[in-house]
């Protein structure tokens, strides 16, 4: 059963006060016969310290807090630094910029999002500008089927070597994402419509889009957009500036 939000500030005061602050035992004059501190007496100097010291709780509560927010923090470098020739060299994930570039962005997005879509012309401006920026898309649909299907038909459009277009065309659509509409982008990048419907339909999209959550997850990333540029992870959307200090970031060391 998960402890109580009373029950943890109480453990804690119970650190700062018998461990941290380390008060003498005859400090409230609680002490019993035998010179022990009962039970209840030790609840009686929990009880009257937060009365009388009420930012304690906060205190404590806000240094774990961030005290965990850095060992997640550590645990992800430490599982961006082990996971670099996933991210980086995966033959499923589709690629685009310069392929030999200096710098890889990398990105995982859902075509149903609309952070993604606001991010995506930043992204696509950052390729025209800086020729030593590499991207790797990595297909991590997390909003229901019709995010599975976009992805499945843009890993497809690969095989006619139409994905970035499509790609850029997916991301640039306001309506709801139905077959309807992808075969209308598909059509519009010049496409053909009825070999993409058969291979969208291959299992082994399935399979790089399930090797692509279990990749998020070990990252822990939860959401889209999600840009990683070496070992730094930011999510949200990026505007063209924040990525070019990314990538500026990874040049300068």
């Amino acid at each position: 059963m998960k402890p109580s939000a009373g029950y943890i500030a109480l453990s804690l005061l119970y650190c700062a006060v018998v461990g941290s602050l380390c008060f003498p035992r005859n400090a409230w004059a609680l002490e019993s016969t035998d010179g022990q501190v009962s039970g209840q007496s030790l609840e009686d100097i929990i009880e009257r310290y937060i009365r009388t010291h009420p930012e304690v709780i906060e205190q404590s509560l806000q240094g774990l807090e961030n005290k965990r927010a850095a060992e997640e923090q550590q645990r992800q470098k430490a599982a961006l630094t082990s996971h670099q020739p996933e991210l980086l060299n995966d033959p499923d994930s589709p690629v685009s910029g310069n392929p030999n570039g200096d710098v890889t962005v990398i990105e995982f997005f859902d075509y149903r999002c609309g952070y993604c879509k606001r991010a995506a012309s930043a992204l696509t401006e950052l390729q025209h500008l800086d020729a030593g920026v590499r991207v790797v898309y990595k297909d991590f649909p997390i909003l229901g089927e019709p995010s599975e299907l976009a992805s499945k038909a843009a890993l497809a459009s690969h095989l006619q070597g139409k994905h970035q277009a499509f790609h850029e065309a997916l991301l640039a659509i306001k309506d709801e994402l139905t077959k309807e509409q992808l075969f209308r982008a598909a059509k519009a990048t010049g496409m053909d419509i009825e070999r993409l419907d058969r291979d969208m339909n291959r299992p082994e999209w399935q399979a790089v889009i399930e090797k692509n959550r279990r990749l998020a997850k070990t990252l822990g990333i939860s959401g889209t957009p999600a840009f990683i540029v070496g070992t730094e992870l930011v999510p949200g959307a990026l505007d063209l500036k924040m990525l070019q200090d990314l990538v500026s970031q990874k040049r300068g060391r």
